[in-house]
């Protein structure tokens, strides 16, 4: 019984450490990127070129006092969105498989509606933090974001649809493997296109992040939340966004599959690939949030119900009428 519980200790270990140590020092290139673009310096006191400055950003939040509003409308509340959603964030990297055989935790057959599920109960926690903030500004960035997400997951839904049908299973594993002749993002590649912009309006990520605009919502659901309770939204939307970018990966890009599958490509760890092909994603999504405007909440909201919807229900309905008559079903 003890050798048990600590094997599940250190697996839970192996997913917790590595994330809290990517988003920290995602935030350090996201940083560093963007001033780039702005031609400035950014971070560069802290450490050699201000590497330790996520160091010394998460000593800072640590030794603040959390301040917990004596006014919210239900201080367990108050206190449970953050850490929900934070919990929330690590969840679905419980099935993501980074080699063959290679899951960090198990292989689930409905790995991908489990992901989904995990992506989707984030809602809850910014409406309870928002409700429980007793804040009007809070409140309405936890509609925005209840609307927004509800929105972009019935087309991101299609599009999985459409993989699962290609596919012919739900186990993220085999996804992946039978992508090994040809990536989907090739044969797929306009819902491809559409999915990474669907991840972006998911979580919340520029030009999308109108959940908090500082300039209408004081940065919105988190507005009244400060110290460790103020990082766990932080550290959860930058591992939220990890995770989906690894789901894109799955689902189109060969998940730790390489470009080519010659010598010596083929001698690279999975696990290295798999991480190449994140940071590839990641580092479009830093670049767009320095270069492109921030979409108006009508233009989001009309872009997700006109354009996507439609779009990803009639390239569904495309792709299955053609896997039947060439008997392509698996």
């Amino acid at each position: 019984m003890i050798k048990y519980l600590l094997y599940t200790l250190f697996k839970i270990l192996s997913i917790i450490v590595p994330v809290l140590l990517a988003v920290a020092f995602l935030t350090y290139e996201e940083r560093k990127v963007i001033s780039g673009i702005q031609r400035r310096k950014g971070p560069n006191q802290v450490g050699i070129f201000g590497f330790l400055q996520p160091i010394s950003d998460a000593l800072k939040l640590l030794v603040k006092e959390s301040i917990i509003k004596k006014s919210a409308a239900t201080q367990f509340l108050f206190i449970l969105g953050p850490l929900s959603i934070l919990v929330l964030s690590f969840l679905g990297w419980a099935v993501i498989p980074f080699g063959k055989q290679l899951v960090l935790l198990s292989n689930l057959q409905l790995g991908v509606l489990y992901i989904l599920a995990v992506t989707g109960l984030n809602i809850y926690s910014l409406i309870i933090a928002g409700w429980s903030s007793n804040s009007i500004y809070a409140f309405l960035g936890c509609l925005r974001s209840a609307a927004q997400i509800i929105s972009y997951e019935l087309p991101m839904g299609f599009i999985i649809l459409t993989i699962v049908v290609s596919a012919g299973s739900l186990n993220p594993m085999e996804i992946v493997l039978k992508q090994q002749a040809i990536w989907y993002c090739i044969p797929f590649f306009p819902i491809f296109l559409m999915f990474y912009v669907l991840i972006l309006a998911e979580t919340n990520r520029h030009p999308f992040d109108l959940v908090e605009a500082e300039s209408e919502l004081v940065s919105g659901y988190n507005v009244e939340y400060s110290s460790m309770l103020f990082a766990c939204f932080f550290l959860a939307e930058y591992g939220s966004m990890l995770l989906m970018k690894a789901f894109l990966v799955l689902l189109f890009c060969g998940g730790w599959l390489p470009i080519i599958n010659i010598f010596p490509l083929n001698m690279i760890p999975g696990p290295v690939w798999y991480s190449i092909k994140i940071h590839f994603f990641i580092f479009l999504d830093i670049v767009m949030r320095g270069a492109l405007p921030r979409f108006r909440y009508d233009q989001l909201m009309r872009l997700g119900w006109k354009v996507f919807l439609p779009f990803s229900f009639a390239f569904f309905v495309f792709v299955t009428i053609i896997l039947t008559i060439f008997n392509g079903l698996p």
